[in-house]
């Protein structure tokens, strides 16, 4: 199968003490919607966790919500992990409560992109169509 024939696949997962999943929920059916394969591993979730499940599952990427205001503590932590992991080459997005003057340090972990309350789950699913198979595409996959 060629990367054009290829399904993204995605976890989202919610990490930390925080509770409210249904913005989480939300865009998991979205993107499912949208044709991809999604994985949501559930609530209060650490990021080894969040890390472990997407290397078995084989996903072209994670997305991490959160609400808590702990976001610079868990997308730190993922990011760190997947590098440890060799596996720095998995998409990370995000979305919740998270201030704009937070984004571009995030940005800088290599978060790929952040989608605050108001965002349409369309442009989340467009952009990871176009990460996804920009990645592709470098890796040879495509």
């Amino acid at each position: 199968m060629d990367g054009t024939d290829r399904r993204i696949r995605v976890l989202i997962a919610k990490p930390g003490m925080d509770g409210h999943d249904r913005g989480a929920k939300v865009v998991a059916r979205a993107l499912r919607d949208a044709g991809m394969e999604v994985i949501y591993t559930g609530l209060r979730q650490t990021a080894d966790m969040i890390v472990n499940a997407a290397l078995q599952e084989d996903v072209d990427a994670i997305g991490l919500s959160v609400l808590s205001g702990a976001h610079m503590h868990y997308f730190t932590e993922v990011m760190g992990l997947l590098r440890e992991k060799g596996a720095d080459d998995i998409i990370v997005f995000g979305g919740g409560i998270i201030p704009d003057q937070d984004l571009p340090r995030l940005r800088e972990l290599g978060v790929g992109k952040v989608f605050t309350p108001g965002a349409s789950t369309e442009d989340a699913a467009e952009y990871l169509r176009g990460a996804v198979r920009e990645r592709w595409q470098q890796q040879g996959e495509a």
